[in-house]
C-alpha cells in the first residue's frame, strides 16, 4: 500500500470533520504548524531531520468556515447515502444500480426520496412496478442529506474504525 496517499481525517478547530485528504498534504500542514495529529495512522515518515507519526486524523489549529450546499443527486451520492446496500433486499455490494420507487413511467420523479441503491436482480424483479406492485418492501425511507453534514464515503468508515469518534459527534 502506497502509505503517501492514506486517507486522512481532517478535523476543524472545533473537532467538526471539514475534509479527507492524503498522509502527503497532512504532513505538510503539521510541518507548517497549521495542524496537530490527533490519531497515528500506520508508522511514522523518517526524513534526515526528524521522524514524524504517519496521522489518521489531524485538526486544524484555527477556524475554518464553510458554505453549506445541498448535495447533488448523483449515483455515488445515492449509493454512499445507502451505505452501498440494496434497499430491497439488504444485500451489501458494490454492483448496485439506481431505482425510483415510484417509477418514471408512473409519474415518479427523480429526487431523494424517490431513488434509492438497489442490485441488478432486485431492479429486474421490480421492472417498471412499484414496490407495492411487485411485492417489494423497502429496508428504509430514503431520505434528503442534510446540507450541513459532513460525507465520508463508505469505504473509508469500513476501513478507518478510529474515525468514528469524531463522526458519530458531528452526525
Amino acid at each position: 500500500m502506497d502509505i503517501i496517499n492514506t486517507p486522512v481525517l481532517v478535523l476543524n478547530q472545533d473537532y467538526q470533520p471539514i475534509n479527507i485528504c492524503r498522509v502527503r498534504r497532512a504532513v505538510v500542514l503539521i510541518l507548517q504548524g497549521k495542524a496537530e495529529v490527533l490519531e497515528n495512522g500506520l508508522g511514522s515518515i523518517h526524513a534526515i531531520s526528524c521522524s514524524l507519526p504517519i496521522p489518521s486524523i489531524v485538526r486544524i489549529g484555527y477556524l475554518v468556515k464553510r458554505p453549506r450546499f445541498q448535495r447533488k443527486l448523483t449515483r455515488f451520492e445515492v449509493f454512499n447515502r445507502d451505505k452501498y446496500t440494496c434497499q430491497y433486499c439488504g444485500r451489501d455490494t458494490k454492483e448496485l444500480t439506481l431505482d425510483h420507487i415510484i417509477p418514471r413511467s408512473q409519474g415518479g420523479r427523480h429526487d431523494w426520496q424517490n431513488v434509492v441503491s438497489c442490485c441488478f436482480p432486485c431492479n429486474r424483479r421490480k421492472a417498471g412496478r412499484t414496490p407495492m406492485e411487485a411485492g417489494m418492501k423497502l429496508i428504509q425511507r430514503p431520505l434528503i442529506p442534510r446540507p450541513d453534514s459532513f460525507y465520508v464515503p463508505y469505504q473509508y468508515l469500513r476501513t478507518h474504525s478510529e474515525w468514528q469518534k469524531f463522526l458519530v459527534a458531528a452526525g
